[in-house]
């Protein structure tokens, strides 16, 4: 695939550089990504091969089937239409900075702050829970290939510590070829995919009834006293499982992350992004039925806390249980090596614009394009966010859930500032190719409303021993999601407030032609 190499005084500018350059920008990062690529790598991160194996335990437990058959497609739907939003963005202004950008953009640099910090938390957060769900897999692969494998919690840690670390250096020195291994990875999500769904309609002596699939309630989560008709229920225990979706069903922000290595990014960038969610919706329901139709054991999986892996075990011959758990494991991979990418990105931009404490080490790229320091740092803060889960002990991973729910937060409150600033602009915001039209004032205050409902459910305790004064609290019990981001938003604004708001201006432009920044909207 050919390279465009960024433009110099003797070779103009292109129409995405002169994009680039109206926003602010000099093409610094190499733009040799296709259309299909920049949609691969937002695929990718999604993963169904990842969020729906990891988190089918979330689900299992908080709801059953019903919170799978049916809350899929549901609330799969309602994280379209945040894509759709963020795609009319995306196109108008398509550059690494993303989120971040369009936030300070459209309204004042305290936008762009929080912003931008809430969405690098969230990217963070979803690297680190990618990575540690792949180890968790790879530790199970192991155990199923060699008798002398232990296949403890520490050692999937240090599995999670060396899978962090090489999608680092894949990062850094692969430069070349990234782009082709995003193109791979799409191919092997859907090879993949299909290749576990005809296992499990084929392999199993026995399938559930379309009853149970479509129909049966479990409450495993031990609120409520295993009630499935309550209030308690369908208000509490089964929005929670909804956290399986709203995981994996993210990330897609990634394309507009990489928009400066995209040719033709004001569509192409805007395409892949919704195309991305779409078909992951489609192929995990599929997938995910595909679980529930094989889930003859119901006690095993129910002793196994709903992981996934209880159900490959008891429907599958030993040979077929390897496969499935494989081809799910360098899925993840995949997957994990995506989030780096995107995740860096977003870091270099950030610090482009200054916002990051030490913004100039951050800021650099070496002679290939790479943020190579970016890629460091990111992942070395992915390690740090997910050290509570070394104290974990049996039963469900409340450190992994604690950490999936630090990313669907941080990343989709990141999403509605700009999406609400965008309904705020009205006509007065100037559109890119791809547009909503008049249909943006609906489809965005459905999308502001789902990420505030959302938001609210992903801080609450998961299980009964996380709720402080209870007879049995643990502080390893503790859904510290809450915490993180608390502590996050605490501190940037009391660094906004005693520093930043007197020099953080938002986008810093690197090159001198200019473009109008839009009139920013009225303070409430």
């Amino acid at each position: 695939m050919a390279t465009t190499p960024a433009p110099t005084a003797e070779q103009p500018m292109d129409d995405d550089a002169r994009r680039l350059a109206e926003l602010g920008y000099k093409q610094e990062l190499r733009r040799k990504w296709s259309g299909f690529s920049n949609f691969a790598i937002s695929f990718s991160i999604i993963s169904i091969l990842a969020g729906c194996f990891t988190t089918f335990g979330q689900a299992w437990n908080n709801g059953g089937p019903v919170a799978i058959s049916w809350g899929w497609p549901l609330i799969s739907l309602f994280i379209l239409i945040i894509g759709f939003c963020l795609a009319e963005l995306v196109s108008a202004y398509p550059t690494a900075g993303g989120i971040y950008w369009w936030a300070a953009t459209m309204g004042r640099p305290v936008h762009g702050w929080f912003t931008g910090w809430l969405n690098l938390i969230g990217l963070v957060a979803v690297t680190a829970s990618v990575d540690y769900g792949c180890a968790t897999f790879l530790n199970l692969t192991l155990s199923a290939l060699f008798d002398g494998w232990a296949g403890t919690g520490h050692q999937t840690f240090g599995l999670f510590v060396v899978i962090l670390a090489l999608h680092g250096l894949i990062n850094i020195y692969g430069h070349r070829i990234i782009d082709v291994l995003q193109n791979v990875s799409v191919w092997w999500h859907v090879a993949g995919a299909a290749a576990v769904v005809l296992i499990l309609v084929l392999v199993p002596d026995n399938h559930q009834s379309f009853q149970f699939v479509f129909t049966e309630r479990f409450n495993n989560s031990g609120f409520g006293d295993g009630d499935t008709g309550g209030l308690a229920f369908w208000f509490y225990v089964l929005p929670l499982g909804f956290l399986l979706t709203q995981y994996t069903i993210t990330g897609f922000d990634a394309c507009a992350h990489v928009s400066e290595e995209t040719r033709g990014a004001s569509k192409a960038a805007a395409q892949g992004l919704w195309r991305s969610i779409f078909y992951s919706a489609v192929g995990g329901w599929i997938l995910l039925l595909a679980f529930l139709f094989a889930a003859n054991d119901v006690d095993a999986i129910n002793e196994a806390g709903g992981f996934s892996g209880a159900i490959f075990e008891t429907a599958l011959t030993p040979f077929f249980f390897k496969a499935v758990i494989i081809i799910s494991t360098i899925g993840q991979f995949f997957c994990g090596m995506s989030c780096v990418t995107s995740m860096s990105r977003m870091a270099y931009a950030f610090s482009r614009d200054r916002a990051v404490p030490g913004w100039r080490l951050w800021s650099t790229v070496d002679r290939n394009g790479t943020p190579v320091k970016a890629i460091i740092g990111a992942t070395l803060a992915g390690l740090v966010l997910t050290l509570p889960a070394l104290y974990q002990r049996g039963g469900i991973p409340v450190a992994f859930y604690a950490v999936v729910s630090v990313a669907v937060i941080g990343l989709y409150l990141s999403f509605i500032i700009p999406i609400f600033l965008r309904l705020r602009m009205g006509d007065r915001f100037k559109p890119g190719p791809w547009t909503l039209g008049r249909r943006y004032k609906l489809l965005g205050w459905i999308a502001v409303v789902e990420i505030a409902v959302i938001s609210i459910y992903f801080v609450l305790p998961i299980v009964p021993a996380g709720v402080p004064g209870n007879p049995d609290f643990s502080w390893t019990a503790v859904n510290y999601a809450p915490i993180a981001i608390g502590g996050v938003l605490l501190g940037v604004a009391i660094w906004w407030y005693a520093s930043a708001r007197k020099w953080f201006t938002g986008p810093r432009r690197t090159v001198d032609q200019a473009e109008p920044k839009p009139e920013p909207a009225e303070p409430s």
